[in-house]
């Protein structure tokens, strides 16, 4: 979400903002999660090992929670469970949760997808397309224990009127012990429990005419909602360089600054604090993102690794701001978000914090693809056993990550 007015209305639109249902001493587990669901749509579980990630076909092939001790273990991703328990459809956006959602970007500016024609960019005019939050996706066939596929034909329109016959193909893999090996390029230490799966996104043209950045363009955005903490640190390494060539680190004034004690920027990484009590979001640029990003609860041990497509050199990424644009392909590639009260004394949305990245964008001819892959790789054990890992992925110590803001 990147607007900063109005919250109070939005959160009071999609009450079932709190974290667990009344009454529940302890933190469910993947199996309560599970549960909670398939009372109000299908879940697909797939099994590695260990691990376990529940995906839900109702919602776009989206993975809701995922574990790296089979069942009874906690599940990793925020899910709302107040709302998915009330089985209700409410209009705007439908906060169901999910640590991997498909999207399409952009949300505002004369390309947006999320305001009808010529309206304002308030709230009031703001709706999540229905093709990215209440439309199903049709499962293929050729399911495997550790593989779901689904696919989807729509049309959707933009602000200035641009009409997209589009074709989405969407991937969900969890991924083996070695392959999560190869993608960190290192060894899971002895005692560390994990879990890893990747999605694999495709975006088609199926109109019998190019997209035209004179009327528009579309891109796949990767949005992960995770359990917030008061001891859970977003880190995000970049490009080193300097303003004047690179540009600014990072932006941090999507509701407002992020205050000093929140975000710590060094020369080649930040800190964010992700403990579900401050609203604020970041996002850095092509010419700063690295394919990499990761958290740390140092609560749980629980090291979060997220990895993604990031094409050298390209820099034509949708831009989401809330008005009429003079760079409209000069977006974020990746994003945090933490969650918290819209205003004093208010409800927060979750409470959660997010980790997202976007595609880059271009002109696709009809017939012609832009794919995206997220990768989502969960680790959880003492500090000592995931300091290694830290430093080879983030380039940082867990000592570092757990000294970075200020308590």
């Amino acid at each position: 979400m990147k607007h900063t007015r109005t919250w109070v209305m939005f959160c009071a639109a999609v009450l079932g903002c709190g974290a667990a249902t009344k009454g529940e001493a302890m933190e469910p587990t993947f199996a309560d999660d599970v549960a909670l669901m398939k009372k109000h749509f299908e879940v697909i579980v797939l099994k590695e090992g260990d691990a376990r990630v529940a995906v839900a076909p109702a919602l776009q092939g989206r993975v809701m929670t995922s574990s790296a001790a089979r069942d009874n273990g906690p599940g990793f991703g925020w899910i709302n469970r107040e709302f998915i328990a009330a089985g209700k459809i409410v209009p705007q956006i439908n906060v169901n949760g999910g640590e991997d959602r498909f999207w399409l970007g952009p949300e505002g500016g004369q390309f947006s997808i999320f305001f009808p024609k010529g309206m304002p960019f308030e709230f009031k005019h703001w709706q999540t397309p229905a093709l990215i939050d209440t439309v199903a996706f049709d499962v293929l066939p050729g399911q495997a224990a550790n593989t779901a596929r689904f696919h989807k034909v729509a049309t959707i329109s933009n602000y200035s009127g641009t009409e997209f016959k589009i074709g989405i193909d969407r991937v969900v893999n969890l991924l083996s012990p070695p392959s999560v090996t190869e993608f960190l390029g290192t060894e899971v230490p002895a005692g560390v429990k994990s879990v890893a799966y990747q999605t694999q996104n495709t975006l088609k043209n199926n109109s019998d005419k190019p997209w035209s950045k004179d009327t528009g363009l579309l891109s796949i955005w990767i949005l992960g909602m995770y359990k917030p903490g008061p001891q859970t640190t977003v880190v995000i390494p970049f490009k080193p360089g300097s303003d004047a060539e690179l540009g600014t680190k990072v932006i941090d004034d999507y509701f407002g600054k992020v205050p000093a004690d929140r975000l710590v920027v060094r020369e080649n990484v930040l800190f964010f604090n992700g403990d579900g009590k401050h609203r604020g979001k970041i996002g850095l640029t092509p010419q700063r993102a690295l394919p990499v990003m990761g958290s740390y609860d140092a609560a749980a041990g629980v090291l979060t690794i997220v990895q993604y497509t990031k094409p050298e050199g390209v820099k034509d990424y949708v831009n989401s701001k809330w008005e009429i644009q003079k760079h409209p392909f000069a977006g974020d590639v990746v994003n945090s978000y933490n969650d918290g009260p819209p205003a004093p004394g208010a409800k927060p949305l979750g409470p959660f914090y997010e980790l997202e990245s976007s595609s880059s964008t271009r002109e696709l001819q009809p017939g012609e693809s832009l794919q995206h892959v997220h990768r989502t790789i969960h680790l959880q054990g003492s500090d000592a056993a995931l300091d290694p890992v830290a430093r080879k992925v983030l380039g940082v110590s867990i000592a570092d990550i757990k000294a970075a803001l200020p308590k």
